[in-house]
Order: C-alpha cells, then sequence, then structure tokens
C-alpha cells in the first residue's frame, strides 16, 4: 500500500460526525474495508475506547461502548496513537506493519508513510491531527476513483482534502 498513489484523504475537527463521513462515502461506493481512520488521543472516541472495559458495572456505557468498538472493526483500519487500534484489512495490515522488528508505530509519522505520504507531508499531518483531530484516508484502486473519494470527502466538510496523486505532483514540482 505505501506505493499506492490512488488514494484520498480528509482532515477534520474533533468534532465532526465520523458516521457522516462514512455515509456519504458509503453512498458513493467506497467500502468500509477501503476507509482508514486516525483520531487524536484527545478525540472523544479515543476516550471512549480507552476506558473500555469488559469489567464496566455500567450496563448502558458498556453497552455504546461495545456498540462504538463493534462500529470501529467494520473499517480497513483505525488508528488512535497512544490509545490502540483496529485493523480489518490484509492490505492496511501489510502496510500498517512494515516490519516485524519496526511496526509502524501507531499514528506517527512512519504510520502515515506506510500509508504512501512523503516523509514532510506525514510530519504535518502528524501535527495537524494533534490539533484538528480526525484523518479519514480511502484507498482506491484507481486514480478516477480517488478523485471522486476526495469530492465525497470535501462535501462531507473536510478542511483539507486531497489525494496522494496530488500530493506528488505537488513534489515533483516542487522538487
Amino acid at each position: 500500500m505505501a506505493t499506492n498513489a490512488n488514494a484520498a484523504y480528509g482532515l477534520y475537527s474533533q468534532d465532526v460526525a465520523l458516521t457522516d463521513i462514512v455515509s456519504n462515502l458509503n453512498y458513493a461506493g467506497f467500502e468500509n474495508e477501503d476507509i482508514c481512520m486516525m483520531l487524536s488521543p484527545e478525540h472523544p472516541i479515543a476516550s471512549a475506547v480507552r476506558d473500555a472495559s469488559l469489567f464496566n458495572e455500567e450496563r448502558e456505557t458498556s453497552e455504546v461502548t461495545t456498540s462504538l468498538i463493534g462500529w470501529l472493526s467494520k473499517f480497513g483500519a483505525v488508528l488512535i496513537p497512544k490509545v490502540g487500534f483496529f485493523i480489518r484489512s490484509q492490505a492496511f495490515f501489510h502496510a500498517l506493519m512494515v516490519s516485524r522488528e519496526a511496526p509502524a508505530l501507531c499514528g506517527k509519522s512512519r504510520t502515515l508513510i506506510s500509508l504512501g505520504f512523503s516523509e514532510r507531508e506525514a510530519k504535518r499531518f502528524e501535527d495537524e491531527l494533534e490539533k484538528h483531530g480526525v484523518l479519514v484516508y480511502v484507498s482506491c484502486a484507481e486514480s478516477a476513483k480517488s478523485l471522486w473519494a476526495r469530492e465525497v470527502l470535501r462535501h462531507a466538510g473536510a478542511w483539507e482534502a486531497s489525494t496522494l496523486q496530488d500530493n506528488v505532483d505537488v513534489i515533483t514540482a516542487s522538487a
């Protein structure tokens, strides 16, 4: 996956309704398995996952948390630095486990590099995730689909949306 330039991404604030973004992507023809989300450790979902416990005495809270974790497990990958990760897709698994000796650190720039971002962009996004909260990444089979995914992400309120191909063009032009 690291060499796959056919992907789109969008950056969102922490207060975005992720269910709406996913619904828009699904309606546009993208499968959950093609979606990777990276959430800030300060994101409300991160708190819920961090506080999850099978032994929680509050049944209602436990049911909500179980439902949330079930929902997160449906995606290709969900990464929450300092909290944990869910990986369903083999493609994301191989990209995020860079090597046996040095797996990509959940949410760090190495993780983003393994998804196909340049080192410079990966470091910038690492900083942005701390401030803004959510990066939604959509892996696509072809470049036309990545352009469509970019537009869906923009329509869903991303404050920055682009494709990896756009980043390659920018890096090539500035080199």
